[in-house]
């Protein structure tokens, strides 16, 4: 099984960025973790540009999609189209509980076309998006 996870805007700066929401680990000393408690081959994309996003989603040849849209997830109908219309499974992930923050933050244009959501457990939520596929 093959897993791609894709981050978008911002989460490159992980343990960097507003520790206090984020938390002080870098993703690519998570991946490694995550990596090394799973035999799933999981592939990692980073973005700061919804079109690249969007190219990476249209080309992947996986069998499932762990998405975190970082602020794409609440103003990107372009990623929602394209997730709705690729056929795979995509798990949304966020690391902060977004609807316990800021009133622009409660909407997500992802959540009604992915299989499932997985929001609040900070860099934990990609291991719990991850038991889905393993469970699947």
């Amino acid at each position: 099984m093959k897993i791609l996870i894709i981050n978008g805007p911002n989460l490159n700066l992980l343990g960097k960025r507003e520790p206090q929401i984020y938390g002080n680990q870098s993703f690519e000393i998570y991946l490694e973790e995550l990596k090394s408690k799973t035999t799933i081959d999981l592939d990692y994309f980073q973005s700061n540009i919804e079109g690249e996003i969007i190219n990476s989603l249209q080309t992947s040849n996986h069998d499932g999609i762990i998405i975190n849209a970082g602020g794409y997830t609440h103003t990107s109908v372009a990623i929602r189209d394209c997730i709705s219309g690729i056929n795979l499974p995509v798990v949304e992930v966020h690391i902060s509980n977004i609807t316990s923050r800021e009133e622009f933050r409660h909407t997500s244009l992802i959540s009604p076309v992915a299989i499932g959501c997985v929001f609040g457990f900070g860099l934990k939520g990609y291991e719990l998006a991850l038991r889905y596929f393993i469970a699947e």
